[in-house]
């Protein structure tokens, strides 16, 4: 099956209608899949619900698709960086769903693995437990019980992710922090569609080297991307 497409658009082709729920990968400004975004953005699409650690920044990232009014749902982790992103969830304008970060990333990655929910104590006794099935698990030798909270695996219509490499067949490899949510995020998505600094043949990529296996990949592009460094101090002369 060819996985390989010319472009961003042609990639998505056939995969995007309004009101979609779509993983994306990303950790601050490193592993955004930018190509993809820009296309999401042309294509007109509306009313999306996007599982993100967040929203990259104002012009940059699915900060492009808060500008144009095309999200109407967050599940994120953080918002620090993105005063449109801001603006609007403290407006009314966009609905936020708050995550942990190491809950987002495991609500991916059971999804991912076919696990419709789990249990964690994160966020017990704080706004993020409110309305969540409470249960108590004995932890302690002597029968001491602490109370988790039930979170569900984001089953995603889409995922679009970045990595460093692939192969022909899907093999990724990612770089640094960009490994962090990029691989759940393409594991929880019904397709998935990655964007690539470099393709290299089938085979060429050391098996024990190799991030997130082909299965998970349906799609792939190869392009330029844009590195941006998130907060750059400079020392005075």
């Amino acid at each position: 099956m060819k996985k390989v497409y010319g472009s961003a658009a042609e990639a998505l082709d056939g995969l995007l209608s309004d009101d979609m729920l779509i993983a994306a990968g990303g950790f601050g400004l490193c592993g955004i899949p930018e190509l993809l975004l820009n296309a999401i953005k042309e294509s007109g699409v509306k009313d999306l619900t996007f599982a993100s650690n967040n929203a990259g920044v104002d012009d940059f990232g699915i900060g492009i698709l808060l500008q144009t009014k095309q999200v109407k749902k967050m599940i994120s982790s953080y918002v620090g960086e993105n005063a449109e992103f801001m603006r609007q969830y403290l407006s009314g304008e966009l609905e936020l769903e708050f995550n942990p970060q190491g809950t987002l990333a495991e609500r991916m990655r059971a999804a991912g693995h076919g696990i419709p929910g789990f249990y964690t104590k994160t966020g017990v006794g704080t706004v993020i437990a409110e309305g969540k099935e409470h249960k108590d698990f004995p932890t302690g030798p002597n029968g001491e019980a602490e109370t988790y909270i039930m979170e569900e695996g984001i089953f995603a219509d889409l995922s679009i992710v970045k990595a460093w490499k692939a192969d022909e067949t899907g093999n990724l490899v990612f770089r640094k922090t960009a490994r962090n949510f990029n691989p759940p995020a393409a594991m929880c998505g019904k397709t998935c569609v990655v964007e690539v600094e470099e393709i290299v043949p089938t085979g060429s990529l050391d098996p024990d080297s190799i991030h997130l296996p082909g299965i998970y990949v349906h799609r792939i592009i190869q392009g330029e991307h844009e590195k941006r460094i998130e907060q750059r101090t400079i020392r005075e002369a």
